[in-house]
């Protein structure tokens, strides 16, 4: 299986700027690879805060991030619940908290949950296997015609959201992505991404989640310490955007990014996943 590489990497790095014992949180740790480069800079005594909703990617680090591991705190748990997060590990003081919003490789490649059209698989959908009991199957076999065309237009950005919706009832039970593409190109929509962005982004609550946490984090951060997140799309970068302009108004954070950062092509012809990635940070007063 291809490796997964973390993007931005560079620009994440610079920004954060990880100094020896200057403690960090991995708010997404996914694969670990950003958290092993703040790892090798924050020896001997800094340690990172690792977080995922999936048990099977904390299991992942574990194995990839041995050489660390005795300053490496890892956590099943979704962000959601970072402020407890912290006061449970008795975590800090925090000079950086990283965001990716990204799918990892894993699960796209390995998880056979359905995130990915190119192989046909359960209508899953879910990081959190355990606590999450809301399927994409069950959202698209149960729900209405118009809670499925609100979530096709809220959170894929479909046009054709009401003429899809109609399909997928009329073309119930719907139980494979397989299934779903068939269906999606039934419904004359030949882009299918942005639909399995719309269902996954419900299965899972993404952009409540992001919106929930982020007023915690100026809590959480020292004086100084930096927020760099990464996001794959337009709905989540505007949330990014509104919070980091709201709290510099009223001088609690001060923007490092007045416009997002974005790969360079040379690191899109090395690594495709990085195209829609779209960086901004801001460090608080």
């Amino acid at each position: 299986m291809r490796r997964h590489i973390p993007v931005l990497k560079k620009e994440v790095l610079e920004i954060l700027n990880p100094k020896p014992n200057e403690n960090f949180i991995d708010a997404t740790i996914g694969e670990g690879g950003y958290t092993i480069e703040i790892l090798k800079r924050n020896q001997p005594n800094g340690k990172v805060l690792g977080i995922d909703r999936d048990p099977a990617q904390i299991e992942n680090c574990k194995l990839k991030i041995k050489e660390f591991k005795d300053r490496l705190v890892l956590v099943n748990d979704s962000y959601l619940n970072l402020k407890e997060i912290v006061k449970r590990n008795n975590f800090g003081p925090v000079c950086g908290i990283l965001f990716d919003l990204g799918m990892s490789l894993w699960h796209v490649k390995e998880s056979k949950r359905g995130f990915t059209f190119q192989e046909d698989e359960p209508l899953d959908m879910r990081y959190d296997t355990q606590g999450n009991n809301l399927t994409a199957e069950k959202i698209i076999n149960e729900y209405s015609q118009e809670e499925i065309e609100h979530i096709l237009r809220e959170y894929g950005e479909e046009w054709f959201a009401k003429r899809l919706a109609k399909v997928i009832i009329k073309e119930r039970p719907i139980k494979t992505t397989f299934k779903l593409l068939e269906v999606i190109r039934r419904a004359r929509i030949y882009s299918p991404d942005r639909i399995f962005q719309a269902f996954r982004i419900a299965v899972n609550g993404e952009l409540n989640n992001i919106r929930n946490t982020l007023p915690q984090i100026r809590d959480i951060l020292a004086p100084g310490g930096k927020i760099v997140i990464i996001s794959f799309h337009s709905l989540e970068d505007r949330i990014v955007k509104f919070f980091f302009k709201e709290e510099a108004k009223k001088n609690l954070l001060k923007v490092l990014t007045k416009k997002p950062i974005r790969p360079s092509k040379e690191e899109i012809k090395t690594n495709p996943c990085s195209r829609s990635a779209m960086l901004r940070a801001a460090i608080k007063k």
